[in-house]
This record gives C-alpha cells, sequence and structure tokens, in this order.
C-alpha cells in the first residue's frame, strides 16, 4: 500500500429513476443493488466497496430523493439526507434523457451545502445523441460550482472508469477500510429479500411497485446426499387484497414466475442451490402504519 493510498466514502444520489443503483452495480462489477424500470425501486442504503490498487472506494447507493406522499417516504428522504452529510464526496446523478426540473435544482442546493465534494454525474448518456450530452452538461454546469462533471452509461460501460478515477481522487488519504475479498457489507438476508422483491416488481401494474415489502423469515441449509441446498422461506407483503391477487396470479401462475426468477439470481449470490418457499400476506396500509414499518424493516 502505497503512502498516498485513498480510501472513502462516495455517494450517490438524486431523483428516483435517475440510474443510481445500475451505475452501482457496472462501478463494483457485482450485482449489489436491485434495479427495475420502476421509480423509487432502491429502499435500503447499499454499500459496494471497489479494491483498486491505489485506493478503496466504498460506494453507497441510496433511494431516490422525492416529495414523500407517506410515513415511509419520509424515513427514505430521511436516510438519503443522514448519507449524504457523512460521506466524503457526493455524485448528484441526472439523466442524460431527462430535462432538470425542480427537483434535480432542490438536491442540488442540499447537498452543495455539505462539506463532501459534490460530482455531477450526467447518466444514461447512451440513450441520447452527442449533441443532447452536450447540451445536459452545459446545462449542469450552469446548475452549481460542482468540483466536477462526468457524462457516463453503466449499460455501455462508457465512462464509467473516468468516474471511478475522479470519486477516488476526493476521497481523503488513508489506508483501507474493508478486506480485500469483501464488495458489500449487506446482510445476507437484506439482499435476498431485495431479490425477490425485484422478481415480484417485474411486471405489475403501475400501482403495485410502492406496496410490495418482503421479509426473509428463515434461512436453512440442508445437507443432502448430492451437496448442501439453502431453504429460503420469505413473505412477500402488499397493501390489499386484490393486489395480493395480482402478485399470485391465475392458479398462482405470476408467484412461480418470481420464484423462479429470484431463485436463479439467489443462487448466484450464495453460490448454491436455493429452495426458495413464498408466500404473500396482506398488510393492510403498510407505508403509513409505524408499526408494519418497523416489521418490515424501515
Amino acid at each position: 500500500m502505497t503512502d498516498d493510498y485513498r480510501a472513502g466514502f462516495a455517494c450517490f444520489v438524486g431523483r428516483p429513476n435517475a440510474g443510481k443503483s445500475t451505475l452501482t452495480n457496472a462501478i463494483i462489477g457485482s450485482k449489489i443493488a436491485i434495479t427495475s424500470n420502476r421509480p423509487q425501486t432502491t429502499r435500503h442504503v447499499v454499500r459496494g466497496i471497489l479494491h483498486r490498487p491505489d485506493s478503496q472506494l466504498i460506494l453507497v447507493d441510496t433511494p431516490g430523493y422525492h416529495k414523500p406522499k407517506n410515513v415511509l417516504g419520509k424515513r427514505l428522504n430521511e436516510e438519503v439526507r443522514e448519507t449524504w452529510s457523512e460521506v466524503d464526496v457526493i455524485g448528484l446523478c441526472i439523466p442524460a434523457n431527462e430535462k432538470i426540473g425542480p427537483g434535480d435544482r432542490y438536491i442540488t442546493r442540499e447537498i452543495t451545502a455539505q462539506k463532501a465534494k459534490v460530482v455531477a454525474v450526467v447518466t444514461k448518456i447512451d440513450l441520447v445523441s452527442k449533441t443532447d450530452v452536450a447540451k445536459q452538461l452545459m446545462a449542469v454546469n450552469d446548475m452549481a460550482d460542482f468540483a466536477d462533471i462526468v457524462p457516463c452509461s453503466a449499460v455501455s460501460g462508457e465512462q464509467v472508469d473516468v468516474l471511478v478515477d475522479v470519486l477516488s481522487k476526493y476521497l481523503p488519504t488513508s489506508p483501507q477500510l474493508y478486506p480485500d475479498d469483501m464488495i458489500t457489507d449487506e446482510p445476507e438476508r437484506v439482499m435476498i429479500a431485495e431479490l425477490v422483491r425485484e422478481a415480484a416488481l417485474e411486471g405489475v401494474r403501475d400501482e403495485l411497485p410502492h406496496s410490495i415489502a418482503v421479509v426473509i423469515e428463515d434461512v436453512e441449509i440442508e445437507d443432502l446426499e448430492d451437496g448442501p441446498r439453502t431453504k429460503i422461506y420469505a413473505e412477500i407483503y402488499v397493501e390489499r387484497s386484490s393486489q395480493k391477487a395480482i402478485v399470485i396470479g391465475k392458479a398462482g401462475s405470476r408467484l412461480r414466475t418470481v420464484g423462479t426468477h429470484a431463485r436463479k439470481e439467489i443462487a448466484k449470490l450464495l453460490n448454491q442451490r436455493v429452495y426458495l418457499d413464498l408466500h404473500v400476506r396482506v398488510a393492510k396500509d403498510w407505508q403509513t402504519n409505524p408499526k408494519y414499518l418497523q416489521r418490515l424493516g424501515f
């Protein structure tokens, strides 16, 4: 380790669906945050650890900062504010394919008042022309005096390495903070629950995504003749009986699809065979009920 080795924390913040989780996964090189085309998919602060010869970048993905409509939304925003107040570098994610709006300007005012360096990250540049990227970069430049502005695409990989270089240079000089073999400090059960929720989010109606939560009730390791298998018992929570019917599907068809997709991703995560037992429960209006929020981990 060199004398100028750097280690520290950076977080991505921005409006819902700004590409924060996809970018986090692209930088870490592993799926540590679930992704979806649904806004506000991320509900937990997720830390990914990137090891380089001269630095260790601990990257924190946060829920989308938004105008809250319920207790859950308020708690998620509080989590985001707490995160950006504690990191060394803040990456403000602004999609290249969307006009800058009041939400972007509000977040900019909030984070530029923090002690951390602020880097503007123009995401999703693969979705627009180079001319449009240039226009967005100029518009972002007019918003504030950012330490740097970096355009990139998590999907194509363009400029992702440049972004890592920029974030790393603002980290403090420090010995490494996590062991070499660690890519996240996210508890395994939380990651499993998130993979189930990601599978449940696919193909559901617009009103359902925010109503879905997942709790892992139990995890057991079976020693079978042909090797170990992890048995996972998970509960998918929704807010109404009508939503339960949608998640289960006709004769249980949709729930089987959710189970198949989730099981494949969990098996990759654990590097082991998985048996997944799913049940759907109704917790009426859980997003506004403090008791249910605590039960569901918020």
